[in-house]
C-alpha cells in the first residue's frame, strides 16, 4: 500500500484531502503543527478527524531553544506580524480575497512544515507529501501557488536523492476552488462538522473572519448543506457582495 504524509490542520481542506487519500488507497500519516498560533482549536479537531479516518496522527510542536529562564518559546514569538501568531495584530474581517487578509500570512509557514513532513516521509519510506492548498489561496498566500510547490519539490528531492523512494511533494487541490473541495468532501462523506476554520478560536465559528466567509461561501456555491454554526451566519453574504463590487 502506498504511503502519504499529509498536513492536517484541522480545517476543511486538509480534512477532505486526508479522506481523499484514504479513498484512493493510501496509508495516511497525518501531521499537525503547534507553532504558537493564536488558538489551538483546530488541533483538537485534527485529532478527531484522524481518529475518524482512521489514520496515524502526530502533533509537532515547533519551539525554539533560548538562553533565558523561559528557555523554550513557540516559533510564533519570532515569526511576528501575522494575526495568526501575534495577538497585537487584529484578525481581519471580510472576504478572503480582500487585501487586508494579507495580515494572516505567517512567514514561510508552509515551507517550514512541508520540509519537516518531507523528512518524516523519507524516514518512513513514504511515497508522497501532501497539503491542501487550493486556487483560492493564491492571491493571498504566495506559498500556496503551483510554482512554490514545483520548486520546493525539486529542492527537497535533490536534498534527499538517495532516499528509497524519493518522495514527491503533491498539492492535488492547487487548481481547485474551495467549492470544488466541498463537493469532493460531500462525495466522500467527510464529516465537515469535525473541521474548524475560524481564525478567532471562539466556542463557535465567528462568521466574519476571512476563512469563515470563504467557508460559508464555498458551501453555498457547492450547493451542499453547511453544518457549521456561526455567530453571525449572514455576514458572509455582504462580504461577498462588497468584494465582487471591486
Amino acid at each position: 500500500m502506498p504511503k502519504a504524509v499529509s498536513l492536517l490542520s484541522g480545517g476543511m481542506d486538509s480534512a477532505v484531502l486526508a479522506y481523499h487519500l484514504k479513498a484512493t488507497g493510501y496509508d495516511v500519516h497525518a501531521l499537525s503543527f503547534n507553532y504558537g498560533q493564536r488558538h489551538s482549536r483546530e488541533l483538537q479537531f485534527a485529532e478527531e478527524i484522524a481518529a475518524d479516518l482512521p489514520a496515524s496522527h502526530d502533533i509537532i510542536w515547533l519551539g525554539v531553544q533560548g538562553d533565558g529562564p523561559e528557555s523554550i518559546f513557540p516559533l510564533s514569538d519570532i515569526l511576528k506580524g501575522s494575526s495568526l501568531t501575534d495577538t497585537d495584530v487584529e484578525v481581519p474581517e471580510g472576504h478572503y480575497a480582500e487585501e487586508n487578509m494579507k495580515a494572516t500570512v505567517v512567514p514561510n509557514r508552509n515551507a517550514i512544515m512541508l520540509s519537516i513532513a518531507y523528512g518524516v516521509a523519507v524516514a518512513e519510506g513514504a511515497d508522497i507529501v501532501t497539503f491542501a492548498a487550493h486556487a483560492g489561496d493564491h492571491a493571498i498566500y504566495p506559498d500556496c501557488r503551483p510554482i512554490f510547490v514545483e520548486l520546493l519539490n525539486e529542492t527537497l528531492q535533490v536534498g534527499n536523492e538517495w532516499a528509497t523512494p524519493v518522495p514527491r511533494l503533491y498539492g492535488p487541490f492547487l487548481t481547485l476552488s474551495k467549492a470544488d473541495i466541498v463537493r469532493t468532501g460531500s462525495e466522500l462523506d467527510v464529516p465537515f462538522e469535525l473541521t474548524w476554520s475560524c481564525y478567532k478560536g471562539g466556542d463557535i465559528h465567528c462568521g466574519k473572519c476571512g476563512t469563515c466567509v470563504e467557508r460559508a461561501e464555498a458551501f453555498a456555491l457547492a450547493n451542499v448543506e453547511d453544518p457549521t454554526k456561526y455567530e453571525d451566519p449572514d455576514f458572509w453574504k455582504e462580504a461577498v457582495r462588497v468584494q465582487s463590487s471591486h
